[in-house]
């Protein structure tokens, strides 16, 4: 879900464009804004404490996002595009392979990005829960993309609902391990994710 800390934009002379810098910029807020969320809760968060997590002023803050929900609705966003992304990408790999085989690859690439990246994961699925009724609008339909991706490019599930419960099953166990403090634990719910949606699949 990015880099764990990018790094420093060169100033001066040597500075990148203007769109670069402000891309630069935002990748590092976002990597602050997880790792504070993460370590005090999206209540307890502010957008002083992101800013000085990323090594930036609360102006530069300001100049990317109206106010920390703002931040952590780009920061939702951001994620779960590249979720998708990585389940796509094994799916295309596999694409010559047995359905099950897909869906196995599928499975191991979504709880890779979300073990691979702990903080990120933790505002994707726990913090965004708190965040007032933008953020879980913007849950809703998040998980409503991810289900309608598994609905769609997976024969043999009865259902949307039946995609919906997938995703909602792998969600909320992935969200109870972060809440325990156990992120690297995440990969091995693959078997039981793998039960459930080969269950499900006709």
């Amino acid at each position: 879900m990015g880099d764990r800390s990018p790094a420093a934009v060169p100033r001066g002379r040597h500075a990148p464009p203007l769109e670069v810098r402000q891309d630069r910029q935002r990748a590092r807020l976002f990597a602050a804004a997880a790792a504070v969320f993460a370590r005090v809760g999206y209540a307890d968060a502010s957008a002083e404490a992101i800013a000085r997590e990323a090594g930036m002023s609360k102006a530069t803050f300001y100049e990317h996002f109206d106010n920390k929900e703002d931040c952590l609705i780009a920061l939702f966003d951001a994620a779960i595009e590249e979720v998708l992304a990585e389940m796509r990408a094994a799916a295309s790999s596999h694409a010559a392979a047995e359905p099950i085989d897909r869906v196995r690859a599928t499975i191991r690439a979504f709880l890779g990005a979300l073990a691979g990246f702990p903080d990120q994961a933790q505002t994707l699925l726990v913090e965004v829960v708190g965040a007032g009724p933008r953020a879980m609008e913007r849950r809703d339909q998040a998980l409503d993309q991810v289900a309608t991706y598994i609905h769609e490019n997976y024969q043999g599930l009865a259902s949307f609902e039946d995609a919906f419960a997938i995703v909602g099953a792998v969600v909320e166990l992935a969200s109870r391990k972060l809440r325990g403090g156990r992120p690297n634990e995440l990969r091995e719910l693959e078997p039981v994710v793998e039960r459930l949606a080969l269950g499900l699949l006709r």
